[in-house]
């Protein structure tokens, strides 16, 4: 049986993961405050519902125990989301993810139980940020605190050397540990191949070494 999602807050990033979830098949039930969100919300997710998700007998109305996983998207109300997730965990949901707006706001959350707390705004200052260090970067995705995943386009300086010349653990403290090309994943990459232009590598790494490794081959 597919897992079932409910959505409480439809902003920006709340009405998006209903969208995405939606496109691919789950059965959604969407929640929020405003009627006219609701409406607009409705045409693409399995359920949408106008109510308050502090009202712990309107979330038991909803059925909301039979969902496997509640997100909980609220916006700029940190005392309703504070609130809404305090409720959902002492109703027993077995996994709530929850958006943060700030560290003391996931701080919190972390504390009455939320189990997966995600930072959308941080995550893509990030994004927009290593964008803008070199235009060969891709994609950038926070592991921990430490460590980053990072997807880059090769530049001019790697093209017909191979990873062994590169040397990138040696030198940047970075382990390059898969290789797109025409669309198809290589894991492990080959130490001995040459880089070719339309390569992308995905490398990881400590933080502070992937800035280093990022700055040294910007374009």
């Amino acid at each position: 049986m597919r897992k079932q999602f409910a959505i409480i807050g439809m902003g920006r990033f709340g009405s998006a993961v209903a969208k995405t979830l939606s496109q691919l098949g789950f059965e959604v039930l969407a929640i929020d405050q405003d009627e006219e969100t609701v409406q607009e919300v409705s045409a693409y997710v399995t359920h949408a519902v106008q109510a308050d998700s502090t009202d712990e007998e309107a979330m038991r109305a909803l059925g909301i125990r039979n969902f496997d996983v509640v997100v909980v998207a609220i916006g700029e109300d940190i005392q309703a989301s504070i609130l809404t997730t305090l409720i959902l965990k002492e109703m027993g949901i077995a996994t709530t993810i929850v958006k943060a707006v700030n560290d003391l706001h996931g701080k919190v959350l972390k504390k009455i139980g939320a189990d997966k707390i995600v930072y959308p705004e941080r995550d893509m200052g990030q994004r927009v940020a290593h964008h803008m260090i070199s235009s060969n970067i891709i994609d950038y995705i926070e592991l921990s605190a430490d460590y980053s995943i990072v997807e880059m386009k090769v530049s001019k300086e790697m093209i017909g050397k191979s990873l062994r010349e590169l040397d990138v653990r040696a030198k940047y403290g970075c382990n390059v540990i898969a290789l797109k090309h025409n669309d198809q994943m290589i894991i492990p990459p080959s130490a001995e191949a040459p880089i070719k232009q339309e390569d992308i590598l995905v490398i990881v790494g400590k933080n502070s070494s992937l800035q280093n490794f990022e700055v040294t081959f910007a374009e």
